[in-house]
């Protein structure tokens, strides 16, 4: 009987150690279940490009790896542009470890964003499910997907750093409303997904602020309220149609060792809207040398300091939009109305 008893205690004290010690968190079983959801819609891209070795002869060299997510159930994929950039051939590998050759679908490289599409995508693929960045708060859980060093579907978690961070991109002008987050992100998580805790796509990995390469705990995402505005028109049209005024500006490069605040015109085109308004462009003197035309201060009453600040000002407006220009020129304003064009 004593035997007995005891054979019982220990069966119960076995099976008691073994449901404990096995017993997941809630917040460990949501991210599991979000892995499982997401895994086959996260792609490992290799950027191929053609070097020429001779005169005779080139080779394909693998220019570097990062990562994607799947959009659509028609092979579209999304990337960071960086990521391909420069690239010929673009090899993505699926979750199921079989390889794809890709074609370039487009770009917008100020939002470093591009768009691959593999053709004959089976019924294995499932596209992310995209949420919104607008209704996100400081705080809440993350998670990051990519191959990292080439270590493919590696995940990792974390928290909404911050909101609304601006960042300069490859474009060379101001990626705005970034997600910042303190889920490790290093080389090779470029253009994978960041999710919400409902498995929804919330940004894309894109940037690391770091002083030695690999992630310090400051990453930051493109969101996916921008994500859901490029994309859909790269799909359509192979690019962005962007409003413009339908002017040349000076680069802020050109400016940055000068007291100069504004966007700088750089030439307006013969029997365009801008010449009819009376807008100018820099010329030269007798001497050949450069001579200020306008400079736009402000659209709409929205200040102007740089043509980064023109360029993430008409991205609120489309073409077609009637916009009201104040212009500087030889430190006098004045405002013109002018109709915003399609731009290249």
């Amino acid at each position: 009987m004593i035997k007995k008893s005891f054979f019982f205690i220990c069966l119960y004290c076995f099976l008691w150690l073994t449901a404990h010690l096995s017993a997941l968190t809630e917040d460990e079983q949501n991210t599991i279940e979000i892995v499982k959801k997401t895994k086959s819609s996260v792609v490992y891209i290799t950027n191929i490009a053609t070097v020429r070795t001779s005169f005779f002869s080139s080779e394909q060299m693998a220019k570097g790896t990062g990562s994607g997510f799947i959009w659509d159930n028609q092979g579209h994929i999304v990337t960071n542009y960086h990521v391909i950039e420069d690239g010929d051939i673009f090899m993505v590998t699926l979750a199921n470890q079989e390889q794809k050759q890709a074609r370039l679908i487009g770009k917008e490289i100020n939002k470093d964003i591009a768009v691959l599409k593999i053709d004959e995508p089976d019924n294995t693929i499932t596209p992310m499910v995209p949420g919104s960045s607008s209704t996100l708060q400081v705080g809440q859980k993350v998670i990051a997907i990519g191959n990292p060093f080439g270590f493919d579907h590696t995940v990792t978690t974390g928290i909404v750093s911050a909101l609304g961070r601006s960042m300069r991109g490859i474009g060379e002008v101001t990626i705005r409303d970034m997600i910042q987050t303190d889920a490790s992100i290093n080389p090779g998580n470029s253009g994978g997904p960041l999710l919400n805790s409902d498995s929804q796509l919330i940004g894309m990995n894109t940037m690391i602020y770091s002083q030695t390469g690999s992630s310090s705990g400051i990453g930051f995402a493109v969101p996916v309220d921008t994500i859901k505005k490029i994309v859909p028109q790269i799909i359509r049209f192979g690019k962005v149609i962007r409003p413009g005024i339908g002017i040349t500006l000076l680069p802020d490069r050109y400016l940055r060792r000068t007291d100069l605040k504004g966007a700088v015109i750089y030439d307006v085109p013969q029997r365009s809207d801008a010449e009819r308004k009376g807008l100018i462009g820099l010329q030269r003197d007798r001497n050949g040398r450069l001579i200020l035309g306008d400079i736009i201060v402000a659209v709409d009453g929205k200040p102007v300091t740089s043509y980064d600040d023109l360029y993430n000002i008409l991205d609120d407006y489309a073409v077609g939009d009637q916009v009201k220009l104040t212009l500087s020129r030889k430190g006098k304003n004045r405002t013109v109305s002018i109709r915003l064009v399609k731009i290249d």
